[in-house]
């Protein structure tokens, strides 16, 4: 995810934050480069294809999951360059410290 910046940062890791999402995503993971096709998804994390089609447009949407369609089928690959990213976002500015005021304080 070239040119980070907070909006997008936070809306991978919202999509991350869903339970089925997660699941979905960690699923792709382990497929590996070769990635999975729906019907796959959908059979070994036991979601109906209109959930499934919901979470993994989120997934696409944030930039978390690359779909290619490969004849009739779309496959489906975790795009590691962006989850990269988007921890590299996160953690850029790891331990500078931070000036507080006192009237910053909460």
């Amino acid at each position: 995810m070239a040119g980070m910046n907070e909006q997008m940062a936070a809306a991978a890791l919202s999509a991350l934050g869903h339970e089925a999402r997660l699941g979905i995503f960690r699923l792709l993971v382990r497929a590996g480069r070769d990635g999975l096709n729906i019907g796959d998804i959908g059979r070994l994390c036991g979601l109906p294809p209109s959930t499934l089609a919901h979470h993994l447009g989120t997934l696409v949407e944030a930039g978390l999951v690359l779909q290619e369609r490969d004849g009739r089928e779309v496959i489906n690959r975790a795009d590691y360059a962006a989850v990269r990213g988007v921890f590299e976002f996160v953690e850029a500015e790891c331990c500078i410290g931070v000036g507080l005021n006192r009237g910053d304080a909460a």
